[in-house]
């Protein structure tokens, strides 16, 4: 599984023009489902992401994670994390978990991050999606196996 993670101040997903999520504060997550990824993965990447500890506290430390700061989650499936791009020019997403399977790790993982108490918001799997964001800091974190 590979993660992009961005703390944002907002950020929202549009399918056709139509804005389908939106968040306030919070991460911004692209995720990609590689072959062999599992629940286990997706359990740890999901208590990963809601534990971070990335946002500042009074001193400027970054020391609070989403649930500290009533931050919210908004998680864009992207399966063009998993390409591989070590030989040639073009990528290969021979890595990348097939569509059906991958479609069930990404709502296991929004689930799982909701069952945590936090906001979720989702784009649209295997849609094309125009994201927009104001990434905080810039903090941005990339998280995989």
């Amino acid at each position: 599984m590979r993660i992009v993670l961005q703390r944002v101040k907002s950020a929202s997903v549009k399918v056709d023009n139509k804005t389908i999520g939106r968040i306030g504060k919070g991460f911004l997550v692209l995720l990609g489902a590689e072959k062999g990824d599992t629940r286990k993965e997706v359990e740890y990447w999901a208590d990963k992401c809601a534990g971070l500890r990335v946002f500042e506290d009074n001193n400027g430390k970054m020391n609070l994670a989403l649930s500290d700061v009533s931050g919210e989650m908004l998680v864009v499936s992207q399966f063009t994390l998993c390409a591989k791009l070590s030989k040639g020019r073009r990528p290969s997403f021979d890595n990348a978990m097939p569509p059906v399977d991958a479609e069930k790790l990404y709502e296991s993982f929004c689930k799982t991050i909701a069952d945590k108490g936090i906001t979720v918001q989702t784009g649209s799997f295997g849609a094309k999606m125009d994201v927009e964001l104001i990434n905080d800091g810039p903090v941005t974190l990339i998280l995989e196996n």
